[in-house]
């Protein structure tokens, strides 16, 4: 068994316009120093898996073919073994 856990963000120069309202609200709570502010996705999946190299493949299918969305995001994961 074992735990991915997955970082979606969108690609650099996409808009984020939920991170733009959110920059500004941090700056109308007179948190000036803030820049930039980016959202993205968590996500964590459990799998079964023969060994990691399998687990691997697995997760970056399902990143690629359904969690990310590849035109304006990225992702990337890491990847442990749990107990069942």
């Amino acid at each position: 068994m074992y735990k991915a856990e997955i970082y979606i963000t969108l690609k650099e120069g996409v808009l984020d316009p939920q991170g733009s309202a959110v920059e500004k609200a941090l700056h109308s709570m007179n948190f000036r120093g803030v820049q930039e502010v980016r959202i993205g996705k968590f996500m964590q999946v459990v799998l079964s898996a023969d060994s990691l190299e399998a687990a691997n493949q697995q997760v970056k299918e399902m990143c690629d073919s359904l969690l990310a969305n590849p035109v304006i995001e990225e992702y990337t994961f890491n990847l442990q073994e749990v107990e069942k």
